[in-house]
């Protein structure tokens, strides 16, 4: 019954209604528009995270994200995989302090810090991941090298130069502006250290003016608390003038053997990851009903399954289309000499 239990996070169960009200009224779908949702996207993606974590760690377990992947390898192992050439591709060595950007409840930052031997501090804004990332960092033994800082990423309560690498995982897309976001990563890095990240992007193939492209930006947008989408170019032209040497850039989606939407298409079956499939949604789906019909689940529950399942056909569209991609791929340096 957890995740009935946990619904909501920290919002009292009471209220849950009243907060998934006010956070659709942010989207397109219900009149909202992007302007507002970047003013006040702190609220917007708090109160999504409040109301979805619980559904994510359901369904993905710890590492909420995608991930490009071989034929004959689980959904699980391509995860932690995407996880170490992350590592791999910031030359962590052990015993440096790195910072995990939207580190959610910190899947990859315990993942990334076994295999690198490396403390790794999750940054994050919302309460109730942080509480839960905790006590899964001490269940998992890194507690002692392993820790959360409660702060919003456009301003972070970090002292210059802290770092020796920071990575952020299909995290600072719910950034109003990418530039702000990325200047902020640069000032708290080291000089000469790397910056990597898998981002949320539009690809070159959208088209603004198409009708069913932004039906499907829109989708995505409500079902995964984003101010906006941002195209790959624009994460490149924000990260150079933020300072940084862009090193190399790619769409890991575009050669993945196997599309990184399949979990989620309605055509796909899976055992091991049953939960994510259409049945297991549905099956989810009925099950949350059920608990909120009887009170055991706060009411506005299952409306937050709504938009999350939305998101998924948005997210199969979008990856069928090839107009959006959640691992644009980027490693960064700041250079040796800060002269910003």
């Amino acid at each position: 019954m957890d995740l009935a239990s946990n619904l909501g996070g920290k919002i009292e169960k009471t209220e849950v209604l009243s907060a998934v009200e006010k956070y659709e009224k942010y989207h397109v779908c219900y009149g909202g528009q992007e302007e507002e949702r970047k003013a006040n996207y702190s609220d917007m993606v708090n109160k999504y995270y409040d109301l979805v974590t619980s559904f994510y760690e359901f369904g993905w377990g710890e590492s909420f994200h995608f991930a490009p992947r071989w034929n004959g390898e689980s959904l699980r192992e391509s995860i932690k995989r995407h996880e170490h050439f992350l590592a791999l591709q910031l030359r962590l060595q052990p015993g440096q302090k790195v910072l995990d950007v939207g580190c959610g409840i910190g899947g990859p930052l315990r993942e990334i810090s076994r295999f690198s031997s490396t403390s790794i501090t999750g940054l994050n804004n919302n309460e109730y991941q942080i509480t839960r990332g905790k006590e899964l960092n001490r269940i998992a033994g890194v507690d002692k090298t392993c820790n959360f800082i409660k702060a919003d990423f456009m301003k972070m309560p970090i002292p210059d130069n802290t770092f020796d690498a920071v990575y952020a995982i299909e995290a600072t897309c719910h950034a109003p502006d990418a530039y702000g976001c990325y200047k902020e990563i640069f000032r708290v890095l080291k000089p000469g250290q790397y910056f990597a990240a898998y981002e949320w992007c539009m690809t070159d193939s959208f088209d603004p003016q198409n009708s069913e492209h932004q039906k499907i930006k829109a989708e995505i947008e409500i079902g995964d608390g984003l101010p906006d989408i941002r195209l790959t170019t624009k994460c490149i032209e924000a990260l150079k003038q933020a300072g940084f040497e862009v090193i190399w850039e790619k769409d890991l989606a575009a050669n993945s053997p196997l599309a990184w939407y399949l979990p989620l298409d309605k055509s796909h079956f899976s055992l091991s990851s049953f939960r994510l499939t259409a049945v297991g949604r549905l099956f989810t789906k009925n099950m949350v009903k059920v608990l909120e019909y009887v009170g055991l689940a706060p009411k506005g529950s299952l409306r937050v399954q709504d938009f999350l399942e939305k998101a998924a056909e948005g997210l199969v569209e979008g990856g069928k289309k090839e107009i959006f991609t959640p691992m644009y791929f980027f490693l960064a340096r700041k250079p040796d000499s800060d002269s910003n």
